[in-house]
């Protein structure tokens, strides 16, 4: 095991989320080699170089976009990278990026401080039973907890398994909504 870093990683090295090495799921298909492989997820911030593969993702994985919506999204998502209210993560095996989540921040009086939104969670086909999504909802429920965040809230997923794996990690209905109650506060119901 390598030496804890003690000064901000070079630009190529990975910020460690706390779930490097990892094990999610039991085994994945490996679409190059043709045969069962395990499934490590690393989950890190994204980097300007990650967009391009960003946007190659959410087109295999949801055909509904347009050319032109997937052009708009590389462009916020660029600037996403920079903006101090938002967190952009990544997760890869390996090299291949295999999973992205968007974490936005916005405050609200009625929640009574800080919403965090799960603005976009897309998973690479084939990788949806292998705790991607998990692990992604997971670390952007640290990350809204850590930025002062009231409830953490996102759309509700409309395929049953979607939903369930929100489910498991804290999140319940709540309207059209879901909502993930980060503290306990009096805050106004919607």
């Amino acid at each position: 095991m390598l030496p804890e870093r003690r000064h901000p990683p070079a630009p190529d090295q990975p910020v460690d989320r706390g779930v490097k090495g990892t094990r999610l799921g039991g085994s994945a298909h490996n679409h190059h080699e043709g045969h069962l492989a395990s499934v490590e997820v690393q989950l890190r911030d994204a980097r300007l170089t990650d967009i391009d593969r960003v946007i190659n993702l959410v087109e295999r994985a949801d055909s509904r976009w347009s050319t032109e919506q997937l052009t708009n999204a590389a462009d916020v998502l660029r600037q996403m990278v920079y903006l101090p209210n938002t967190s952009l993560l990544v997760a890869l095996d390996g090299r291949t990026l295999v999973g992205v989540a968007v974490l936005a921040l916005r405050p609200s009086v009625s929640a009574g401080g800080l919403v965090g939104t799960v603005d976009l969670l897309i998973v690479e086909p084939g990788f949806e039973d292998e705790g991607v999504a998990e692990a992604l909802l997971s670390e952007l429920i640290r990350s809204a907890r850590n930025k002062g965040c009231a409830v953490l809230e996102g759309a509700v997923p409309t395929e049953p398994a979607d939903l369930a794996r929100w489910e498991a990690v804290g999140f319940t209905e709540a309207g059209p909504r879901l909502r993930c109650p980060l503290v306990r506060a009096a805050a106004l119901s919607w």
